[in-house]
């Protein structure tokens, strides 16, 4: 297999802007193996190991350690949140915890893989006997391996069939009155869709979190924090995973932090100093000084 990947690689690497993609379902220590000698093989073997990570800080700093210290060196890391064959991540861990998975998947160091639907924080839809189209689930019924539910269309509106199709869909809709679509979200500066959008406006805009190096990875009961350096600039990244409010400190002088983005959509340019003050399920990403350190 290994030989056969690395002739599709010199194939491809006869063509300008080209990549190769795995779509490979392995733990991370045979994953990397992927990456092949001397960088030959895929440019990202798909890392799918948050789609069944136990959703708790301590579990995912730990293999954020597991996934950089596999790496061969110069492998560039790759994170998938979801796909076509798990349930939706507003269905594995709730809406309000989706929105932190959000902005781990997009201020964690790689390429992250955005899931269609996702960014609108779609759920998965209850699939009925008669509508059941996976081969899987018609193969071998009623034990729960059907994955229709998270393959549903995109949700663009509140149209009767949400501007996917002008005729009944595929697969069904569900709600009908559902506000998880991108008209809805799109004039709503809270949405999902909008917290989407900031992350991705800020990756292009800080080298820190698309090039850019971890400075620490830690967690501490329900928080998460790590921090993102390219040469000057470091960028803080604190996530709460837990119901109650926390705080994340850091060592820093006098208004040496700036919060960038609340994954509560508000909170834009709040000023902070040796802490960081995190509700329920909030995450933020925070501007350091020079002097702050973590």
């Amino acid at each position: 297999m290994h030989d056969l990947i690395a002739e599709m690689r010199r194939v491809a690497d006869e063509f300008p802007d080209r990549l190769l993609i795995g779509e490979i379902y392995l733990p991370v220590e045979r994953l990397v193996a992927y990456y092949g000698r001397d960088l030959s093989g895929v440019h990202l073997p798909f890392n799918f190991s948050l789609l069944s990570a136990s959703w708790c800080a301590p579990a995912i700093a730990r293999l954020i350690g597991e996934y950089e210290a596999a790496l061969p060196v110069g492998g560039w890391p790759n994170w998938v949140l979801g796909n076509h064959d798990r349930p939706r991540i507003a269905s594995r861990v709730g809406p309000h915890q989706a929105r932190i998975a959000a902005m781990l998947l997009l201020t964690l160091r790689g390429t992250p893989t955005i899931y269609y639907g996702d960014e609108i924080a779609m759920k998965d839809v209850v699939i009925a006997p008669a509508q059941v189209r996976d081969p899987l689930e018609k193969n071998i019924p009623g034990r729960g391996l059907g994955r229709d539910g998270c393959r549903t269309p995109m949700r663009w509106d509140r149209t009767t069939h949400a501007g996917f199709s002008s005729v009944e869909p595929w697969l069904p809709l569900g709600d009908a009155l559902d506000q998880h679509n991108v008209v809805s979200q799109r004039g709503d500066s809270t949405s999902m869709f909008q917290l989407y959008r900031r992350l991705m406006d800020l990756r292009r805009k800080r080298p820190a979190l698309s090039l850019g190096s971890y400075g620490s990875v830690r967690a501490d009961g329900n928080l998460l924090v790590f921090t993102r350096e390219y040469e000057r600039e470091r960028l803080l990244v604190a996530l709460n995973f837990g119901g109650e409010p926390t705080v994340a400190s850091f060592l820093s002088r006098e208004g040496a932090g700036r919060l960038l983005v609340s994954s509560g959509g508000d909170r834009a340019r709040e000023a902070v100093c040796g802490s960081v003050k995190l509700r329920a399920n909030e995450g933020a990403v925070v501007e350091l000084s020079d002097e702050g350190i973590i």
